[in-house]
């Protein structure tokens, strides 16, 4: 009785240390990549942080995460390496460890990708936000590239599968022809400079605001009341376009004024500047450095007629200076007693005979 209670607290004993084992591989491949995780990123961040980099938060974001991955992939390796199984199970977590090992640098890989041509577009435009169609571009494409590599590693043959997606692609082109079209659209767009997210625009059809992003199906336009205009790309491709913001932000503010024909033009000439130049210092959007203009134009049937011509900073801000300017060039012309006559009709009656 007690031989045999002996004998079955050794088996337990060691099918505990069997199991404690891989376990205790497994833990130590956790603790290992956090902390190697942990000094990785201190000893970067230290690094770039201290030259500017800008670029240090897109890859801190992208390796959070994946040198734990990868160390707690490898404890499960080695947690397998020592337990009994059989040859076929063995080759295939092994197969299955280099395809995890070859996603996770892929994935690594295209995240940096991705931050960095974001982060250099952003740059490029002035600080506006990027466009999420050249990111997905380059991280589908990396993506591609370590899906292959993987193939090739597990010695599956990849030339009778790029076969078949050549023959396959054409007809997935036929297929998808209007995504690939929107697709190829904004890339052109965006490789062409016609327009980039925080410009202002407006399109043949009426519509008008600012592109918020292109992606790779859809342009975005939020319009002036707040609301969002979903247009495709083809169609944006294909359209009439006016950027208030290529090659300048900055836009000239025509405003029509009028005066009487008893007025003197000079002294309206220089009282209208003396305005100008008052409200484009004050006002929020003025341009304070633009030195204003009067151009007269023409005689009318009941006044003399012209045009003042102010800078805004962008194309929004011409709505609040064309206010100010009305409004302060119309109390100065009451206090220099200088007139805007309107236009007025006489009726004459006459008694008609009985």
């Amino acid at each position: 009785m007690s031989y045999g209670l002996t004998c079955r607290f050794g088996l337990d004993f060691l099918a505990g240390r069997q199991f404690a084992l891989p376990a205790l591989f497994v833990l130590g491949g956790f603790l290992l990549g956090f902390l190697l995780e942990r000094l990785i990123l201190f000893a970067l961040g230290r690094l770039w942080s201290r030259r500017g980099w800008d670029g240090w938060q897109t890859v801190r974001r992208s390796v959070l995460g994946m040198v734990t991955l990868l160390c707690v992939a490898g404890g499960l390796y080695a947690a397998m390496r020592v337990t009994s199984l059989y040859p076929t199970a063995l080759s295939l977590y092994q197969r299955a460890f280099v395809v995890l090992v070859i996603f996770t640098l892929s994935l690594v890989t295209a995240r940096i990708a991705a931050g960095l041509v974001d982060l250099s577009i952003r740059k490029a435009e002035g600080a506006l936000p990027s466009t999420t169609i050249w990111g997905n571009v380059v991280r589908m494409l990396i993506m591609l590239t370590g899906l292959l590599v993987a193939l090739k590693l597990l010695d599956v043959p990849i030339t009778p599968i790029l076969t078949a997606l050549g023959v396959g692609g054409f007809a997935m082109a036929l297929a998808f022809q209007d995504t690939l079209s929107n697709l190829f659209a904004g890339l052109h767009i965006l490789a062409s400079g016609q327009m980039a997210p925080g410009d202002y625009v407006r399109l043949d059809s009426g519509d008008e605001g600012y592109v918020v992003d292109v992606t790779w199906r859809n342009t975005t336009i939020r319009t002036l009341p707040n609301n969002v205009v979903v247009i495709p790309n083809s169609r944006m491709a294909s359209a009439i376009i006016t950027n208030y913001h290529r090659p300048a932000p900055e836009v000239s503010v025509l405003v029509d004024v009028g005066v009487a024909y008893e007025s003197d033009l000079s002294r309206v000439e220089e009282v209208t500047l003396e305005v100008a130049r008052q409200v484009l210092r004050d006002a929020q959007g003025g341009v304070s450095e633009f030195e204003p203009m009067v151009f007269f134009r023409e005689f009318s049937d009941f006044r003399i007629e012209f045009t003042v011509v102010l800078r805004a900073r962008e194309y929004v801000d011409r709505f609040r200076l064309k206010h100010e300017f009305i409004k302060r060039l119309y109390e100065r012309y009451r206090e220099e007693g200088i007139e805007i006559p309107s236009a007025t009709r006489a009726l004459r009656f006459e008694p008609q005979r009985v």
